[in-house]
This record gives structure tokens, C-alpha cells and sequence, in this order.
């Protein structure tokens, strides 16, 4: 009996191994590739290069106080009333808007995962179509929400822009899905595509920029600018760099924030691309405890105005849990803060489209998910 019970608990201890090297076996493909050559040798000449890593040109923290973590963590595991939805999130999966064929609407497929389509072309901003925004199948932020498309059911794309390497905003899987499925040029900030290429994108559809620098692809000028926020896909960060993009096309402006803390720096974007037609800006997953990397819902309505932006479209919110505030909370802000400062905005249910010409009235359709 005693041999059985030894043999029985080398099989569970064999098959709990097996289980984790199934879980792990990814991860080190999903940390992305090292930059070297001449990759390496642009980063090293960029002025936001220093003593080996990317700096922000308002220096601030981005790594909470050690004060603040046991009340975070109490928080995390104790506090967590209306960090969810009470029910599903309203999807729409055939949105009656049509595309603007010469002007500017927007589809908005949940988190940052956004797509442009501006004057007939169409551009996609940071696509996450995993189920977690993680190295890991297993662990890490889950979805509130299914994507409202599948993947494949994408139209022709004309270009793909991230704005930095974390989980949320650059996903391997999708990456390597839209490589096979369609032929757009991926446009990335410094140092972005040693992942991509680690991932399987040949190096002739990567478009590497530092800030201010500029390509046209599609007629579209894109360029890439500040944002005050961070990298890194492990523990080592700031090894390539994250930004902000302006897409112009003959009359419309389009401008994504990525992720980032509120700076002066947008005043100087405006002034030297904007205005803009459309911002989206991200208002969600603040806290008292990193001011300096994610905007709150005030903030990122004064950094609209300090662009010149004509419409605000929220995004950074809804579809995955990455902070203690309430699920709901962010757009509730932003609401109050646009009717306060005269802003005009559309929150569209995740899969909508809204025509910049012809926005519909804010409905509060995340109203009635109260938990």
C-alpha cells in the first residue's frame, strides 16, 4: 500500500509539473526580443535615451510609495464593491453607423483597442484580443467583456499603431494573428520591434519612430509624440519607449494618447499638430498611488483642451480591472467634468461606431450595469 500511495504522489507531482511547464512554456516568447544592431544604435542616440534606459521628459514616479502598499493591498483583497459591472456589457456586433468613406468615424472594440477610419483609410490603435492582458493564460487582468468581432472579421487594415510594450496595449497573440491575416505596417515607438520581429513581423511592415518623427503610410501622416508614462514587460522597464500618435490625413486629425499621466507637453502637441477632430484619451485605472502614468477622468479632459480637440472618446476603461477605483467611475467623472467645461464626447457601448460629423447624445448606457 505504502508503494502505491509513493508511486500515486510521483504521478500528481509529474502532472502538476507538467501543468506549470504548459503554463510557463510561452512566457519567455511573450517578454518580446532585446533590440541590437542598428535598432540599439537608434535608441542610443535619441535624446530620451539615458544611462541605458528611456526617461520621461517630466520626471515622476511610477512605482507607488512603500508607505501606500499595505492600505493598497487591503484594498485589492478587502474593498471590492463595484470594481465589476452588476451585469453583461451591452456589445454591439453590427453597428448601424456605416464607415465614413471621406471623413472621420471611429469603432471602438473596448480597453485601448481602437479603430480609426479616416478619410477611407483605416488605422487600428494597440489591439488586444486575448482573453487576459498578461504573459499568462492563467493568471492576470481578465476580461469584463467578450470583443465584440473576432479578429478575422477585421476589414483591411492600412495601418497598426502601438503605443508601448505592456500587456494591455501589446498582446503577442494578436500580433501574430494580424502578421498572418492582414498586410498593414505596424508603427511603434523605439525598441518595439525587437518584439515584433521576435513574434514572427518581417521587418519590412515595422515602423520604428522616436518622438516627432513622422512617416506616411496610406497618404496618412502619422507621428509619433510625448507621453509621461513607462515600459517594460518583466521586471526590467524603460527599454524602449512609449508615446502618443497623430494621424493626419488632408483635412481630419486624429489624436491617441496611450497611456500617460498628465503633462504640459500636450499643449505643445496641439500647438504643433492640432487641432484635432478627434481625441482618445484614456480616463481609467488612476490612483492616488501613480499620479504621474495614468491621467485622471479631469485630467485627460484639460489635456483635450490643451490639444485643440473637437471630440473626446474615452478609452482605458471598461473592459479589464487594473485598478481599486469603481468600474463605472471614470466615465461618471468624465460626464460631469465635459458638461462643467462645455466638451463634447461620445461614449459608445464596446463595438459601436460614431461619425465625428454626426455624434450621438451621450445616452449613460453604463448606467444601468450599477452593481
Amino acid at each position: 500500500m505504502a508503494g502505491n500511495g509513493s508511486i500515486g504522489r510521483v504521478l500528481v507531482g509529474g502532472l502538476a509539473l507538467a501543468a506549470a511547464g504548459w503554463a510557463l512554456k510561452d512566457i519567455p516568447a511573450e517578454l518580446g526580443g532585446r533590440a541590437t544592431g542598428e535598432r540599439l544604435a537608434r535608441m542610443l542616440r535619441s535624446p530620451r535615451f539615458h544611462d541605458g534606459v528611456f526617461r520621461n521628459p517630466v520626471p515622476g514616479s511610477y512605482t507607488p510609495p512603500v508607505s501606500s502598499v499595505p492600505a493598497m493591498l487591503r484594498e485589492l483583497i478587502f474593498d471590492r464593491d463595484g470594481r465589476k459591472p452588476g451585469g453583461p456589457i451591452p456589445l454591439v456586433t453590427s453597428p448601424a453607423t456605416p464607415p465614413s468613406t471621406g471623413g472621420l468615424s471611429v469603432v471602438w472594440y473596448g480597453h485601448a483597442t481602437t479603430l480609426v477610419e479616416i478619410e477611407g483609410r483605416r488605422v487600428l490603435f494597440d489591439p488586444v484580443w486575448s482573453e487576459r492582458a498578461s504573459p499568462s493564460r492563467l493568471v492576470g487582468p481578465r476580461r469584463l467583456h467578450p470583443l465584440p468581432a473576432p479578429l478575422a472579421d477585421l476589414p483591411v487594415l492600412d495601418a497598426i499603431v502601438i503605443s508601448h510594450d505592456h500587456y494591455d496595449h501589446l498582446d503577442r497573440a494578436t500580433v501574430r494573428a494580424l502578421t498572418a491575416l492582414q498586410s498593414a505596417p505596424f508603427l511603434v515607438p523605439l525598441g518595439i520591434g525587437a518584439h515584433l520581429e521576435r513574434w514572427g513581423v518581417p521587418a519590412s511592415r515595422i515602423v520604428e519612430l522616436d518622438w516627432e518623427e513622422e512617416a506616411t503610410v496610406a497618404g496618412l501622416r502619422f507621428v509619433a509624440t510625448a507621453a509621461r508614462h513607462f515600459s517594460g514587460r518583466a521586471l526590467t522597464r524603460n527599454t524602449t519607449l512609449w508615446g502618443s500618435w497623430v494621424v493626419a490625413g488632408r483635412t481630419r486629425r486624429v489624436f491617441y494618447a496611450g497611456d500617460s499621466g498628465y503633462f504640459d507637453g500636450y499643449a505643445g502637441i496641439g500647438a504643433a499638430h492640432g487641432p484635432f477632430d478627434l481625441t482618445l484619451m484614456p480616463i481609467g485605472a488612476y490612483s492616488p498611488a501613480w499620479p504621474d502614468i495614468h491621467m485622471d477622468p479631469e485630467e485627460a479632459i484639460a489635456a483635450h483642451l490643451d490639444l485643440g480637440g473637437r471630440l473626446l472618446l474615452p478609452v482605458h476603461w471598461a473592459t479589464f480591472t487594473l485598478a481599486v477605483h469603481p468600474w463605472a467611475e471614470p466615465v461618471d467623472r468624465l460626464r460631469h467634468e465635459a458638461k462643467a467645461r462645455g466638451v463634447r464626447l461620445a461614449v459608445p457601448r464596446p463595438g459601436d461606431r460614431v461619425d465625428a460629423d454626426d455624434v450621438p447624445l451621450v445616452d449613460g448606457w453604463w448606467e444601468l450595469l450599477g452593481a
